[in-house]
């Protein structure tokens, strides 16, 4: 039986490289993947967010979604953020992840809606 949603990683953010490698961009646009935008919450992330999902929808790619990733735990205003990039943002809000212990990441999957895919 075939997994309803396979998730694929890379590192280095949206637009980022290493040396030897392709690009995400050019990662996802050769197999034509829609993206899943994951936001390390904390200082500046409505702008690092705001700024990716443009470059996402100019490379021609699919926003299927985002999630919140709770980076700063003490971050001020972490609920207000979160409204303003799910206003700012054309796509749904997957989740919201607590930050969480290393031996409790396996569990990061219980706070996310796959459902909402678009």
């Amino acid at each position: 039986q075939l997994a309803p949603v396979v998730l694929l990683e890379r590192s280095g953010g949206f637009c980022g490289s290493r040396a030897d490698e392709s690009s995400t961009v050019e990662f996802a646009q050769a197999l034509s993947l829609p993206v899943i935008l994951v936001v390390g919450m904390r200082l500046g992330c409505i702008n690092h967010a705001l700024l990716t999902a443009q470059a996402i929808n100019a490379s021609g790619l699919r926003l299927a979604g985002w999630v919140a990733n709770t980076v700063d735990p003490e971050m001020k205003f972490f609920e207000e953020n979160v409204q303003a990039l799910k206003q700012r943002i054309d796509a749904p809000c997957l989740g919201v992840i607590p930050r969480l212990a290393s031996e409790k990441i396996a569990q990061a999957s219980q706070y996310l809606d796959l459902n909402l895919l678009k």
